[in-house]
């Protein structure tokens, strides 16, 4: 599979990543399937894996994807020296509801407890995961930047940030990479010159959510430009949104998620899908209905 690097200091992992909130989250396959579905992405060809603290039912479960990641990747048979795994601190759970609190003692210790879950001494990326309106920016960052002093964490990473939130992000440590939201429903991330922020400094940038979430996914098929071209190219209709995705930065990686192996292994398939230039501005010009 084709590699981008992760920043400019970073490694170079797969231009398709894998995003593991699914198999954690509500509806969450049981344990055996969940690490099979990472086995079949890694013997897919995705050197890198995106995790979070969060990524859980209820704050009682701090970890759980973490925990298996570390699980599955202990289990896992092939070679395991080229993959990357990349964690988030930043938010909260209180029941089924999201929060945020980046304050540096809560990122500190959402760190420490990452590292403890990935069973790590030094976590690959780690990314703030998102802004909070009630801490300043600028010391949400210094936490960041003071792990990676420490050897806590090899790369810093923003997620859910405007340019100029990159940009004050610079002064204050390397910024590898941006994970934003980008799909076809959702286009923000190009709107906003986040892409294009990225592709100039060389940032990588990590796309979430890019075929936007399974009940935009469920839609794909019935949309008359994406059921189209998925005709004339053989490819499924999530492969096509996928690819559109991937073409959009030089920079630009993502990281779809996935409930069975099958479907993973079809995400790695849109990297090998090379859409014409009236099919990418047919995508683009198209209208995609969120209702």
């Amino acid at each position: 599979m084709n590699q981008k690097p992760l920043g400019p200091e970073g490694p170079r992992v797969s231009v398709v990543g894998f995003g593991g909130m699914p198999l954690s989250i509500r509806e969450r396959p049981d344990e055996a399937t969940a690490i099979g579905v990472i086995h079949a992405a890694l013997e897919a060809g995705m050197t890198l894996i995106d995790t979070a603290d969060v990524y859980c039912l209820d704050e009682s479960e701090y970890g759980h994807n973490e925990r298996l990641v570390r699980k599955a990747l202990g289990e896992y048979g092939g070679a395991k020296g080229e993959i990357v795994v990349a964690t988030k601190g930043g938010m909260t759970r209180s029941g089924s509801d999201w929060g945020r609190d980046g304050r540096p003692e809560r990122l500190r210790r959402s760190c420490e407890r990452s590292l403890r879950a990935l069973g790590v001494d030094t976590i690959d990326l780690y990314q703030f995961h998102a802004v909070d309106p009630n801490v300043p920016f600028e010391e949400s960052v210094g936490a960041l930047a003071d792990l990676r002093k420490e050897g806590k964490i090899r790369l810093v990473g923003l997620s859910n940030v405007s340019v100029d939130q990159i940009e004050t992000a610079e002064e204050i440590v390397p910024v590898a990479t941006v994970q934003n939201r980008l799909n076809p429903f959702f286009r923000e991330a190009i709107d906003d010159g986040v892409v294009a922020c990225c592709d100039r400094k060389g940032i990588g940038f990590l796309a979430y959510s890019p075929v936007g979430g399974g009940r935009l996914n469920r839609k794909l098929p019935g949309h008359p430009v994406v059921a189209a071209i998925a005709d004339e190219t053989g490819a499924k209709p999530h492969e096509v949104a996928l690819a559109w995705v991937l073409s959009r930065g030089k920079s630009v990686i993502i990281i779809p998620g996935a409930r069975t192996a099958e479907h993973a292994r079809s995400s790695v398939a849109a990297e090998r899908l090379e859409l014409t230039e009236d099919q990418k501005k047919a995508i683009e010009d198209a209208e995609f209905s969120i209702a």
